[in-house]
């Protein structure tokens, strides 16, 4: 079995990886965030964090031609710059960490960060190159435990900004972010053959989940399906705050 977990486990974890596939698909973000904090209700979540990151980069491939013409590729670069900084650190230091640290720190940052984009903040001025770059500073900080996606979806839902456009956005953002972490991960031991038979496992699930949840994209409500997705990433942060305190 993928990384000794048992049939059960893994059964879960495929309809877990199914619904954060369908919520990528839909609405950009998301996707590691969900199956990392339902993960870490089940078992230590460290190693499936760069099998993660390779199905970020597997659904890109599916959605790019769709979402090319609303990408904003300043914002993409600047946000990439200042979390490529920070990620050696961070990677680092989660590698090197047990499992009720990794786990604890999982919820903690999804409780927060769905906290602020419950809230309805917004931001009122225009955010320059150095408050981009600290935005990603801070979402490669978050990477390491594989929820670098959530600082970033609740700076950019603070602004004004079209539904296609975040979409395209984020969805860019989190492939390059993968991009960089992977290459850390694996020079600290953290990417293993596992990884990637693990990651071709989920191929079949995540190209059904994340074209499904595409459609979906075209003919429902962005808003709506967002506060769903921030519901359901805060009711798995404060399970698995629980699951690590009892």
């Amino acid at each position: 079995m993928l990384f000794d977990l048992d049939t059960t486990t893994l059964a879960a974890l495929s309809i877990a990886l199914f619904g954060a596939a369908f919520v990528r698909g839909y609405s950009g973000f998301g996707f590691s965030a969900i199956f990392i904090a339902f993960a870490s209700l089940l078992t230590n979540p460290v190693p499936l964090i760069p099998v993660v990151f390779t199905c970020e980069i597997l659904m890109t491939a599916v959605q790019a031609r769709g979402i090319r013409g609303h990408i904003d590729w300043r914002r993409v670069l600047t946000l990439l710059a200042g979390a490529a900084s920070v990620l050696p650190f961070s990677v680092w230091f989660v590698l090197s960490t047990g499992e009720t640290t990794a786990r604890f720190a999982v919820s903690a940052i999804v409780l927060v960060m769905s906290l602020i984009l419950l809230t309805g903040w917004t931001i009122q001025r225009k955010i320059g190159t150095i408050g981009h770059g600290g935005v990603g500073m801070i979402s490669g900080l978050f990477n390491a435990v594989g929820v670098g996606g959530l600082p970033v979806a609740a700076f950019m839902t603070a602004q004004p900004m079209a539904a296609a456009t975040f979409r395209a956005t984020m969805i860019v953002y989190l492939t390059g972010l993968d991009l960089i972490t992977l290459p850390i991960m694996w020079a600290g031991g953290g990417v293993t053959w596992e990884t990637a038979k693990a990651a071709a496992f989920a191929f079949p699930i995540l190209l059904i989940g994340v074209l499904l949840g595409g459609r979906q994209f075209l003919s429902a409500s962005p808003t709506t399906f967002r506060k769903f997705a921030v519901m359901l990433l805060l009711t798995l942060s404060i399970l698995g705050l629980v699951r690590v305190f009892l």
